[in-house]
């Protein structure tokens, strides 16, 4: 197992610390805010929401720990599962290939309605200006 104290952990520790000290510090602002005279709803807001920034980065590293340690167990659990089963066998493959055929459709014919014959003569003008 990893040493428990890395510099690594450390400075994540100094950083989620420093932030919340600093939001606190921010929230404390707020309240000095919302105390005075001029003070509003919106600066109460603030004070409840302030330390939850601060909060939020050591949510982050437990959160990052805990999907670190499920992913651990699911690769452990993967790699002795793997081991316990046998190969499958390969399936054969067919003798005759296969043959997909497309249903026959019945040609359109244009004098059958007059307002999609005029649409599809609209349409190969267009594809011959673009031809051009």
């Amino acid at each position: 197992m990893r040493g428990l104290i890395t510099p690594q952990r450390l400075a994540i520790g100094a950083v989620c610390l420093a932030s919340l000290v600093v939001c606190c510090g921010l929230a404390y602002w707020q309240w000095d805010r919302f105390s005075q005279a001029g003070g509003t709803f919106q600066n109460l807001g603030y004070v409840f929401q302030w330390p939850l920034f601060g909060l939020f980065p050591a949510f982050m590293v437990w959160r990052i720990r805990r999907l670190d340690a499920r992913r651990r167990a699911e690769a452990a659990a993967g790699t002795a599962g793997a081991a316990d089963e046998a190969a499958p066998e390969p399936v054969a493959a067919p003798s005759r290939p296969v043959v997909t055929v497309e249903p026959v459709r019945a040609p359109v014919r244009d004098d059958e309605d007059e307002e999609l014959a005029a649409y599809n003569r609209m349409l190969a003008e267009l594809n011959a200006r673009d031809q051009r």
